[in-house]
């Protein structure tokens, strides 16, 4: 027999676990370093019309589909549509695992520089470390240490079930981490040319706007708030029916966007107040975040030696709220389709992700034929083929499919008791972004991808 699903305590709870699936890595290093690369301004707006006109009907249309179906996504298509319509709820799922593989070998490194940078605060900045982070990638146990860490703290998490587990550890990381944004920000903004970061990344420059623009926002827009995989149809199996979805999602999505505003303006703040900056934003991302940040923590900004380790306890609490959405996923599907209890789903599932997680791993330097491993071009490595593969195909097309199905299948009757009734012209807007507006901007990306762009 299929143990009771559970149910979120409080609306509060349930934001704050909604709000830390989509708050992760994307947002404190994919966010700023786009903007970057985009001269800020004009793709800033763009990024925000496409949280306003994408980003927050699609929520809520997955929220509704989790809650009007109290199931797990490939439950929940074929309880309201047919068959043929859970293979949206399995892409999803799919979507979810292979994420998952990946993201919790970068979401370790994260425990690696916050020891590391621990042990700079009381024995001093050590300057060679950072030349060593080449070595690190290709240290093949330690990659797989670290992997089962971070997955052994998301599938505790999980295994204590959605109030116990999730909603209590949300309500205790993501506090944590605004008070630990909040206190970089601050440190940021008393940086020396902390005004013209700012001016940089929210005053528009039309004469540098370029159409690609529109496309890095939307594209930014839908993978931040973690769409298309599932995890909001999951979370939103487990609403209660008095909780209003528009103002869930809206808070959600306000939060999550916050975050990302803010690592913007830290991470502008930075860049045009420490010399030298501007000429390697551009190298890497990931090195930005583990390698050339901490060093600035220890010789450029004040109060470092406590910035450094709260820094990474930040990039943390923000992995680990994303992996626990991710998980949930598929033990939600083991729960409701097959009847295990969440003990075990989560145990297999675990498991078996590690499994997965362990070809990613060691595909970063520490064996030849997985880091040479390659399906698209340019892309070599499991890990980087995976990332790929997610961002670019599988999470779009779950959010095409997902809008179709709500716009155009889902009774119209449905949607008005899920949004309390409604009438007027919010609904008659939102419906018209669901149908229309939404599945012609996810076609936009899918046909920038098929011309070369990659969101990865």
């Amino acid at each position: 027999m299929a143990e009771e699903r559970g149910h979120w305590g409080s609306r509060l709870g349930f934001i704050l676990a909604a709000a830390g699936s989509a708050v992760g890595l994307g947002n404190l290093w994919k966010f700023p370093y786009l903007a970057w690369e985009n001269d800020g301004g004009v793709f800033v707006l763009s990024y925000l019309a496409a949280v306003a006109l994408f980003g927050l009907p699609i929520m809520i249309a997955e929220f509704m589909v989790g809650r009007r179906a109290q199931a797990n996504p490939v439950v929940a298509f074929r309880k309201l549509g047919n068959r043929a319509w859970s293979g949206v709820g399995w892409l999803g799922v799919a979507a979810a695992a292979v994420i998952l593989s990946y993201y919790t070998v970068i979401a370790g490194w994260s425990l690696k520089s916050f020891v590391q940078c621990l042990g700079w605060s009381f024995a001093g900045y050590d300057d060679g470390a950072p030349a060593e982070f080449g070595g690190f990638l290709s240290n093949g146990p330690l990659q797989i240490l670290l992997t089962l860490l971070f997955s052994g703290l998301t599938a505790f998490i999980v295994y204590r079930g959605v109030g116990s587990g999730i909603e209590r550890g949300n309500k205790i990381m993501m506090p944590a981490l605004a008070l630990i944004l909040l206190y970089i920000l601050v440190t940021a903004l008393t940086l020396p040319a902390a005004g013209e970061g700012l001016a940089h990344l929210f005053v528009p420059r039309f004469s540098t706007w370029k159409p690609a623009m529109i496309l890095d926002g939307l594209g930014q827009a839908f993978f931040s708030l973690s769409l298309g995989l599932g995890a909001m149809i999951a979370y939103g199996s487990y609403l209660k029916k008095d909780v209003s979805l528009p103002r869930a999602a809206l808070s959600v999505t306000l939060l999550d966007t916050g975050v990302a505003l803010v690592a913007g303006i830290i991470m502008f703040s930075i860049i045009h107040s420490i010399p030298g900056m501007k000429d390697q934003v551009s190298a890497s991302s990931i090195g930005m975040l583990f390698v050339t940040l901490p060093k600035l923590f220890y010789t450029q900004m004040p109060g470092g030696a406590l910035l450094g380790p709260l820094f990474f306890v930040l990039v943390a609490f923000a992995a680990l709220t994303s992996t626990i959405s991710l998980l949930e996923v598929l033990v939600s599907l083991l729960v409701d389709r097959q009847g295990m209890t969440r003990p075990r789903a989560t145990l297999l599932s675990a498991g078996a992700v590690f499994a997965g997680s362990c070809l990613s791993a060691l595909s970063l330097g520490a064996v030849s034929w997985l880091s040479s491993f390659s399906v698209f071009s340019g892309k070599p490595g499991v890990l980087s083929t995976l990332d790929h593969l997610a961002a670019n195909w599988m999470l779009p097309l779950g959010g095409l499919f997902t809008t179709i199905f709500v716009g155009w299948f889902l009774k119209k009757d449905a949607a008005r008791d899920e949004l309390a009734g409604g009438r007027g012209w919010l609904f008659t807007l939102w419906l018209w972004l669901i149908r229309v507006v939404c599945p012609l901007g996810i076609l936009a990306l899918l046909l920038a991808i098929v011309m070369g762009k990659d969101f990865s």
